[in-house]
Formats: structure tokens, C-alpha cells, sequence
């Protein structure tokens, strides 16, 4: 950028880059309906030349960043009347009532309160079927009432609602995502599950980024391999976790939601469906998987009551009506309407817990500074 309108952002996100915590980064922040910064900084991947810088075009993975995507997606048919929130998921996938789940509705899969978390890594590696045949087939967790218990469920739950929609729209997730969402929003660089084709282009033209797993070692920026991903794992549908694009697209899809609904004169979802989403679903009650309280919409993580130290938050300076959603140790994705502020932003290095919920709050701290809010 030949300006730089965050100063105290872009100089955190270089300290982490000093620190070892990651190599590069994007970020993506308007305010007020005006662009504030489309930005990157550092390396996308290592190379034995000492790497490929980050830009702005770079494609990145988001991890849980892309969960929004999915309620997205069901307003949209509920909008549509092809389902309501309270619908028992048995009611569109019969099998999904094997043993005892019957009573799990679309409205506790968003809010993290189903109570069927477990899904382990080596079923990733199954087709999509099989997954969901294995979901399905799945006990619940003893002691959890659907509704009355919370507790994030990292890809579970989102495979389900990637089921329903397939059922009930006909297209697989990755298409019905790209075809409604992504496309519609020009988040054309955009994917919920990557065609070979487009991998082989990303890679030929050096735009895909590494995601570096790091522990307590610095990614080595002259390793071409490492944290880079393969065309299986782009191509890959997973819900929760497995979107890939430029942050800006992310910040796009913001933007419709600051918009309640419109971008650009192109309308995703009506107003109402927007207010619903956004509108604190679960309240106060604590969650399993964060150990701590928290507060949710339908898929959005929402700073209505929360403190500003929470889990994966939004730092100090974010509003009450604050709503988003971050990726594990890497990304975070928000629009404050009270501001008119969107920001969106991923490091391509995941340092553990700790190391990273500190930089996301020094992250999010520095942008309301700078844009002093």
C-alpha cells in the first residue's frame, strides 16, 4: 500500500511476523461504507529464494471464518420456505435420528447446543457420505439436553447443514455456497470445496498461501512445502473449516450483512433474515468447548454480554452488537454495525492458544485505535 491508514494494525501484525508467529498476512478493513485498507504484509509461502510475498490476491484458508457461510445459506432456503429453524433435522435427514438425537433441531446446530461434538480427524479422510453416515450414526453426549447445554462444535454440526441443504436444494454444499453466495457477493476467488482446476491455476500463478502449524518453531521461509496445501485438501468440502479466498471476500461478505441483506444493489438474504441471524440466540450460557460464557446468534459469535477477553473476541473497542466468527489460531472475521465497521484479517501462522489470543486481541485493539473509535 502506498498509504498506510493503520499504522498501529499493520506494525502488530509486523511484530508477529518478527516473533515467528506467522510469515504473512492479509487484512481488510471499511468503515462507514468506504474502503480503509486492503492490505498485506510479509510472505504467503516460503520459497528457497526466502519466499513469496503476501498480497492481497493471495488465497488464504479461513478455517471456522467460513461457518457464517453456512447459516447464510439456510436462511436463505428458510427464506425460500423449504425449512423453519425448529424443524428436527431428522425431518430432512431421516437417519440423522439413530440413537437418541431426534430431538437436535436445525436452530441447535447454529447455536452450538446439540450436544454431538466428536468427530474424529481420521473420518475426515472419508467421502462425504460416509462422513455424514458416521454423524448420523453417532451417539450424543450423555447429560445434554438439546438446547439446555452449550458447546462449540467445531465440524459436526456443520456437515449436517451441509447435508440439509444438499437435500433440500439439490446441489452439493461447495456448489450451492459458490452458486448463491460467493458469486452473487463478486467473491469470485471464493470456495467452499476447490476445483482441481483452479488449485492447479492458484498454484501455477503462486497466489495460494501456506497455513503453518507452528508450536513453539518460527515457519522456515525458505521451505517450499511446508504449510502448503495439496489439491486434496483445497478440494476438500467441509463446512466449518475448508473456505479459501483473498480475506477482502470475506470482508465482502460483511459488508452484505452491515448492508442487512444488500451489496452493491445485489440482495443476498431480506432484512429480517439478517435481524435473525444476529439476534442473540443463546445467552449467558457457558460453553464446553471454550470454558467459558458466551453469547451466540444463528452462526454469528456476538459480543452482546460477553467481556472483551473472551474466546476468539472482538477486543475492547468493539460495540455490544458486534457479530462474527474467527478460524482456529489464525483468522477473525467481524462487523460492528454501531461503527459501520468491518474488518476482516488471517495470519498463516497458527503459534497455540495463548500466543495467538493475545495477538487477536492486539489485532482488534490496534484497528479501533487507529480508526479512532
Amino acid at each position: 500500500m502506498a498509504q498506510n491508514p493503520l499504522p498501529k494494525t499493520l506494525a502488530v501484525l509486523q511484530t508477529g511476523i518478527d516473533l515467528g508467529l506467522h510469515l504473512g498476512a492479509q487484512l481488510y478493513v471499511s468503515c462507514h461504507g468506504k474502503l480503509v485498507a486492503d492490505a498485506a504484509i510479509g510472505l504467503a509461502h516460503g520459497s528457497p529464494s526466502g519466499g513469496t510475498p503476501m498480497t492481497a490476491d493471495s488465497i488464504n484458508l479461513w478455517m471456522s471464518s467460513v461457518k457464517p457461510v453456512a447459516a447464510v445459506a439456510i436462511a436463505q432456503l428458510k427464506e425460500r420456505d423449504k425449512l423453519e429453524l425448529d424443524d428436527p433435522v431428522a425431518q430432512h435427514i431421516l437417519e440423522f435420528s439413530q440413537n437418541g438425537k431426534e430431538r437436535i433441531t436445525i436452530r441447535h446446530l447454529l447455536t452450538h447446543t446439540g450436544g454431538f461434538r466428536a468427530l474424529p480427524d481420521a473420518w475426515l479422510d472419508e467421502s462425504w457420505d460416509q462422513i455424514i453416515a458416521r454423524i448420523c450414526a453417532a451417539r450424543p453426549e450423555p447429560s445434554w439436553p438439546p438446547g439446555e447445554k452449550a458447546g462449540y462444535h467445531p465440524r459436526s454440526s456443520w456437515f449436517i447443514l451441509g447435508e440439509i441443504i444438499r437435500r433440500i436444494d439439490g446441489r452439493s454444499y461447495d456448489q450451492y455456497a459458490r452458486q448463491e453466495i460467493f458469486l452473487p457477493l463478486e467473491m469470485s476467488d471464493s470456495w467452499a470445496g476447490m476445483p482441481g482446476e483452479k488449485y492447479r491455476d492458484y498454484r501455477n500463478s503462486d497466489r495460494l498461501a501456506a497455513m503453518y502449524e507452528l508450536g513453539e518453531a518460527a515457519p522456515d521461509p525458505t521451505d517450499p512445502s511446508a504449510g502448503m496445501p495439496t489439491e486434496a485438501q483445497c478440494s476438500a468440502v467441509r463446512p466449518g473449516s475448508n473456505g479459501r479466498g483473498p480475506i477482502r471476500d470475506l470482508g465482502r461478505f460483511y459488508e452484505m450483512l452491515l448492508g442487512r441483506g444488500e451489496l452493491r444493489g445485489k440482495r443476498i438474504l431480506k432484512r429480517e433474515s439478517v435481524a435473525e441471524l444476529i439476534a442473540p440466540q443463546r445467552v449467558g450460557m457457558y460453553d464446553h468447548t471454550f470454558k467459558a460464557p458466551m453469547d451466540w446468534g444463528l452462526g454469528f459469535i456476538l459480543n452482546t454480554t460477553a467481556p472483551a477477553e473472551i474466546p476468539y473476541g472482538y477486543g475492547p473497542g468493539a460495540s455490544r452488537r458486534t457479530f462474527g466468527h474467527s478460524g482456529a489460531q489464525s483468522s477473525c472475521a467481524f462487523c460492528d454495525p454501531e461503527h459501520e465497521l468491518v474488518v476482516a484479517w488471517i495470519c498463516n501462522g497458527m503459534p497455540g492458544e495463548p500466543r495467538h489470543q493475545a495477538r487477536q486481541r492486539d489485532i482488534n485493539s490496534a484497528i479501533y485505535l487507529d480508526l479512532a473509535i
